[in-house]
């Protein structure tokens, strides 16, 4: 009786304990998504609180800035209408230091600052030095002589004469760090006195000089405490929600965000776009694949071969003309009227004949294409590279001497490669929490599910054991008194008289 009591009761237990087991995990299967989710929310808005707010006001992921500088073979053929011969130079690396200051709150659930660059070269990362010599376009002679094209005669010549005086010539000797970062010269004194307005600057010029410790400008994004559907998309830049260097609204819309973060829970259907200032646009790139970045999920990001395609090819960019060939995008119209146009390097997925115009070009996907890898769930980029070629167009200019009879080009300048990903402390805090915990309280659930099961199981099995004992320990009993109740029956009849008449056989040995 003890051992039947005794396996009831363990059977009692392993079925509440199951019970329990499996409620528990069923409960988290519910609980626990929305726990996560409400956790991404608190850590990924821009908030003071929150765990991405330091990584979003000074990112901690180091940053390199590598240049690639064109160097033209045959300038003086140039000048005498032969093809730009060129050689790829580089890349020089630089440190890149980015740091928002004058943040500010603003009441409509938008945060205010500016973002400011800095570049330190990295000599041991590079293939050269600052020092290097690079034959190039002079931009100062080249530029100005298209952008007179159409103006009277007697100008050109003005212009002519004084190029002479100051010893310009088409193509210009200089070093690397003349090129990045500026240098002196007193035809932009001269530009800058009779032709006001014509340059972007005033003082020294480089091709970066503008960009080296300074701002972006002043942006204006969502921070998503209050309405989180919004989070890390600009509301303004420079005060503006929309641009004006454009010919269509769709062209000067400022979509996405300032390119650093993400709304989070992102699905491959997601297009990812952010606002650049040096491309006077919205990008947008397209999802690519599924993969892994040192062990966190991760979803790649490219741009579409439509970047930076003409309106012919590509009707919704037909705002960004006037256009040249398919592939580059004009820059005049935010570049102080320059003829300087912007592309992927090497003319990667532009119109073949500009890269058959130049010799010297190789374009292909795994050393020119732009791409970003973003953790879905957060929307923080964990490696990205975004690499983009700058380029002038130039042709002979008649009255302008020092254009020679150069055939009209685009031809390369430079191009860089932007890139950055998450390392050391910062990916270890960032996995750990917000990749490994997550992930430990799903398996929790799951195994928690799995015992509960396990246990339920086990119970069942008990309770068909007990059965099985009692059904014949009942069927034995039953059978016994069956067989107690025929003896008793038999030894009445014998000690009952025999009724009169009834013959007494005799039992025979």
């Amino acid at each position: 009786m003890a051992r039947k009591l005794g396996g009831r009761k363990t059977t009692v237990i392993v079925g509440v304990v199951g019970l329990l087991f499996t409620v528990l995990g069923g409960v988290m299967i519910f609980v626990v998504p929305q726990l996560i989710r409400n956790q991404i929310h608190q850590n990924v808005r821009i908030d003071p609180s929150s765990l991405s707010f330091e990584m979003w006001k000074e990112i901690p992921i180091p940053f390199y800035m590598s240049v690639y500088l064109f160097h033209v073979v045959n300038a003086e053929e140039v000048l005498k209408g032969e093809k730009p011969s060129i050689v790829e130079r580089g890349p020089y690396v630089y440190r890149e230091y980015r740091q928002k200051r004058n943040i500010t709150f603003n009441d409509n659930d938008t945060v205010s600052f500016l973002e400011y660059r800095s570049f330190v070269f990295q000599p041991e990362m590079s293939q050269g030095l600052e020092t290097d010599y690079i034959v190039m376009p002079n931009i100062l002679v080249l530029a100005s002589s298209v952008m007179m094209e159409h103006k009277p005669m007697s100008m050109k010549l003005l212009m002519s004469v004084s190029f002479t005086m100051f010893g310009q010539r088409a193509f210009m000797n200089r070093t690397v760090g003349e090129i990045m970062w500026g240098y002196q010269d007193p035809l932009i004194d001269l530009l800058n006195k009779y032709f006001p307005n014509i340059l972007p600057f005033k003082d020294k010029f480089g091709l970066f000089s503008q960009l080296n410790n300074s701002n972006t400008g002043l942006f204006t994004v969502f921070t998503g405490v209050k309405d989180f559907s919004k989070i890390h998309l600009v509301d303004r830049w420079n005060g503006k929600n929309k641009l004006n260097f454009w010919n269509s609204d769709q062209c000067n819309m400022i979509n996405g965000t300032s390119g650093q973060m993400w709304a989070p829970f992102m699905t491959p259907e997601y297009n990812l776009q952010f606002y650049s200032p040096e491309a006077c646009r919205s990008l947008r790139f397209d999802y690519e694949k599924s993969g892994e970045f040192k062990g966190i999920p991760t979803y790649r990001f490219v741009a579409p071969s439509t970047l930076f395609a003409n309106g012919t090819v590509y009707p919704p960019n037909e705002g960004f003309c006037p256009c040249l060939d398919s592939g580059i995008q004009n820059m005049s119209s935010c570049q102080s009227n320059a003829p300087l146009f912007l592309s992927q390097p090497h003319f990667y997925n532009a119109d073949p004949d500009l890269v058959e115009s130049v010799v010297g070009l190789h374009p292909n996907k795994e050393d020119h294409s732009l791409f970003l890898e973003v953790h879905p769930v957060t929307g923080i980029p964990m490696n990205c590279s975004v690499k983009l070629q700058l380029s002038l167009y130039t042709k002979a200019i008649p009255g302008i001497g020092q254009t020679g009879k150069i055939k009209p080009v685009v031809l390369p300048l430079l191009w860089f490669e932007e890139r950055g990903a998450m390392e050391g402390q910062t990916l270890n805090v960032f996995y750990n929490r917000l990749v490994l915990m997550p992930r430990l309280v799903q398996y929790i659930q799951y195994v928690l599910n799995a015992l509960g099961c396990l246990f339920i199981i086990v119970t069942l099995i008990l309770i068909i054991k007990n059965q099985e004992t009692f059904f014949l320990f009942w069927s034995s009993n039953k059978k016994a008194s069956k067989n107690s109740e025929a003896i008793q029956s038999y030894s009445e009849s014998l000690m009952t008289p025999a009724p009169n008449g009834t013959v007494l056989q005799e039992a025979r040995l």
